[in-house]
């Protein structure tokens, strides 16, 4: 009989957490890596195309997540010669940076019970 952790290597855990201000999401693991996208490419439009989004969608989360924050996590700066761009600002690096910590953290504290459902996996 093949060892049961060697079995069940392709599954992991994933927490899916999600900060909720009355019915927004205000930052979700989509926005955080749209988030993380954009601290990358200092673009909405790049870190889109990078999620598999249209630029519309992207934009809208940012605007959502400006709007549910005590200051902006991204700032943009508009079209002409250097076709504008995006920047996170000190607040959004600091989100991300906490959202990433807690899923971190809910995995670790995850284990004991992960460790027990893993053997009932096919």
């Amino acid at each position: 009989m093949k060892n049961a952790v060697s079995r069940h290597t392709g599954y992991a855990p994933l927490p899916r957490w999600r900060v909720i201000a009355g019915k927004t999401i205000a930052l979700g693991p989509g926005k955080a890596d749209l988030l993380e996208g954009i601290l990358d490419t200092g673009s909405i439009g790049q870190a889109a195309e990078r999620l598999g989004m249209s630029y519309m969608r992207a934009w809208s989360l940012v605007q959502t997540m400006n709007s549910c924050f005590s200051s902006p996590l991204v700032q943009t700066q508009r079209g002409g010669p250097e076709h504008g761009g995006a920047t996170i600002t000190g607040t959004g690096k600091k989100v991300l940076k906490l959202y990433r910590l807690m899923e971190t953290a809910s995995i670790q504290a995850s284990q004991p019970a992960w460790s027990k459902l893993k053997p009932l996996l096919r």
